[in-house]
């Protein structure tokens, strides 16, 4: 696979984890949506778990106690972790409060508005409505026209704790599968990953995300990805490809988005019904790839720029070649998207363009999309 451009940002393909909803009840009987790859360019504390290590290695090799500590996470998390069913697709869903509020993916949602939810261990569908999706970060909230007795919300964890060989669980719905659950660790944080648009993907630019070697699969979009606190650390999203495998999943990489950020997005579409502060920097432009003789990404063109937004500000005019963002060179909209997603509004950068043969620099203060 490819090697990482630079630290924190892997460049792969990936896939957005929905799954068709399917009509016969057979095992691997949901199937993926057949979208199109995506480009991935990417609790307790490591100390507080090595600390706590030999209370839960038990026995000579530990596996009961590892095994008791599996069954009880998946006790208490499992009831919140929904089903998602739309009209040509299925994923998973977290219940965030005990008002009805189910977050989840907006690739999931899609263009929808009300969908069947099942609880875990249930066996009627609950209908849910559409509060508001979030494509920029592919998150959304749905709410229960009815909230079922015995309603539980996940616990939700720090961000911040999250660090690398922490052993995590995935929860959700793989392949139509309900209530079901895989094993594995953090991977890497910090990960900052690319969708592509339509075929099941919003376009979303995400970064942060966690990266894990829990198999995940079509149908855990929207799911769960808990630590051993049984506190949810982050939303499974996205699965990377392998072009060398013809495109299929590769095993054992996989994304969520961190729970630092569905907390943010979640809050304000409950209270506001969208999102008032998305946190997400912006130049106020559009653009697009323009190649050089030989055909390579050479940068990225100022097609118009937003009055009063950042780029007018600073002086960037349509026709410019955005070339380096910061210490970031920059080829394609794709790279960017990724860079401008590792900074804030407010945040002031130089951009490198070129301008009638010759290249210029300009501070830019960012704005927010």
């Amino acid at each position: 696979m490819d090697a990482s451009l630079r630290p924190g940002r892997v460049r792969r393909a990936a896939l957005p984890l929905t799954a068709v909803v399917a009509t016969a009840l057979l095992l691997g009987g949901c199937s993926d949506t057949g979208a199109a790859a995506v480009k991935a360019s990417p609790s307790t504390s490591a100390s507080a778990s090595a600390s706590s290590s030999t209370a839960r290695r038990g026995g000579s090799d530990g596996t009961d106690s590892l095994q008791s500590d599996y069954q009880r996470v998946i006790k208490n998390v499992l009831p919140s972790v929904v089903q998602i069913e739309a009209s040509n697709s299925l994923g998973s869903g977290i219940v965030y409060d005990d008002q009805g509020h189910i977050v989840t993916n907006a690739h999931v949602v899609g263009d929808e508005k009300s969908f069947k939810v099942t609880t875990s261990g249930s066996s009627s569908a609950v209908t849910a409505r559409l509060v508001a999706a979030y494509p920029e970060q592919d998150l959304a909230v749905i709410k229960l026209d009815s909230v079922p007795s015995g309603l539980k919300a996940a616990a939700f964890g720090d961000s911040a704790k999250v660090e690398m060989g922490q052993i995590v669980l995935a929860m959700g719905s793989p392949l139509g599968l309900s209530s079901s659950v895989t094993q594995g660790i953090v991977s890497a944080t910090g990960r900052t990953v690319s969708e592509g648009q339509g075929g099941g993907g919003t376009g979303a630019t995400i970064a942060n995300m966690v990266q894990t070697s829990a198999a995940i699969n079509p149908g855990n979009s929207g799911g769960a990805l808990v630590n051993l606190d049984g506190e949810v650390i982050g939303i499974p999203t996205l699965a990377a490809t392998d072009p060398d495998m013809g495109g299929s999943a590769a095993p054992g990489i996989g994304f969520a988005i961190p729970v630092s950020m569905v907390k943010t997005v979640a809050d304000q579409i409950i209270k506001s019904g969208k999102v008032t502060d998305s946190g997400r920097a912006a130049l106020g432009i559009t653009g697009r790839t323009v190649v050089d003789t030989n055909y390579q990404p050479a940068g990225v063109a100022v097609v118009q720029v937003a009055a009063n937004g950042a780029a007018a500000k600073a002086g960037l005019k349509p026709g410019d070649i955005i070339v380096r963002l910061g210490h970031t060179g920059i080829s394609t909209i794709t790279s960017l998207t990724e860079a401008l997603a590792a900074d804030k509004p407010g945040q002031k950068v130089q951009v490198t363009y070129a301008r009638d043969g010759a290249n210029r620099t300009a501070e830019v203060t960012l704005g927010e999309i």
